[in-house]
């Protein structure tokens, strides 16, 4: 059987006047995409156009929500009390389905942005809250996580399907977790030597560390920072050196039959 691997983006993060990465460009090269929902980034009329591209193009939809937090891009820590994240979680969702169906598409999973995305992979409390949302919206939507995480089996048990993430632009640590935004060496910008990490990954399921290491990361999606500089060369040259290799680029959703 042939390798197979989902790369997806996070888009639809222009918000007004201020313009954030290529949606367009992006998405014709990844196979799902991670759209705003307005709280770290996104404007309505922004995101239904990038919702409308992602149809275009036959590229799997989810809901890229967050914590509160325009000013900070979503990337600040936040204690937010459970009902709220809840209810916000809910909200994020909610909307993005009502564009979706504006577009002529469909949500089909959920991948929390940033500090949150972070948090919650080894924070039950606020892990358990995203979980309850997801649930109330009927538990249908799948749950992208940082491969290797807690999260995953907390999510596992809550019944919901898991796809384990990991980034094609990012650093990691000899654990296996992501090298902290503030620290050296946590963005990487070589489109080649990128795409070559990510091929090792498919193929073998090893990354290099930041200390030279190899840590084992078993992953059913790659991540490109749509907001990245070069991050629409730097997904292309991941997607070329994969389908060389001989995988199929294919979204984690058509994969799992969902």
């Amino acid at each position: 059987m042939s390798l197979t691997m989902d790369l997806n983006s996070d888009l639809g993060e222009s918000l007004g006047a201020w313009s954030m990465g290529d949606d367009a460009s992006m998405l014709s090269i990844v196979s799902s995409a991670n759209v705003a929902c307005g709280f770290h980034a996104g404007d309505p009329a922004g995101i239904l156009d990038t919702l409308k591209k992602a149809k275009a193009n036959n590229v799997v939809v989810g809901a890229h929500v967050a914590y509160r937090d325009l000013v900070g891009f979503g990337r600040r820590n936040m204690d937010v009390a459970h009902a709220d994240l809840v209810s916000d979680v809910i909200y994020q969702i909610g909307a993005l389905q009502g564009l979706a169906a504006a577009a002529g598409t469909t949500v089909r999973y959920v991948k929390p942005h940033g500090a949150l995305y972070n948090t919650i992979a080894q924070d039950r409390r606020q892990a358990a809250s995203v979980i309850e949302a997801m649930q109330a919206v009927g538990g249908q939507l799948a749950l992208v996580v940082l491969a290797g995480s807690p999260l995953m089996q907390w999510a596992r048990e809550a019944g919901l399907t898991v796809i384990a993430e990991a980034f094609a632009d990012r650093g990691y640590t000899p654990q296996g977790t992501l090298v902290s935004r503030r620290e050296p060496g946590a963005v990487l910008h070589d489109p080649e030597m990128v795409a070559q990490r990510m091929l090792q990954l498919v193929q073998q399921g090893t990354v290099q560390a930041n200390d030279g290491s190899v840590v084992e990361v078993q992953a059913d999606s790659i991540c490109v920072h749509g907001d990245s500089p070069g991050a629409v060369a730097m997904a292309q040259a991941v997607r070329e050196h994969l389908q060389a290799a001989g995988v199929q680029i294919r979204s984690f959703m058509d994969k799992a039959g969902a």
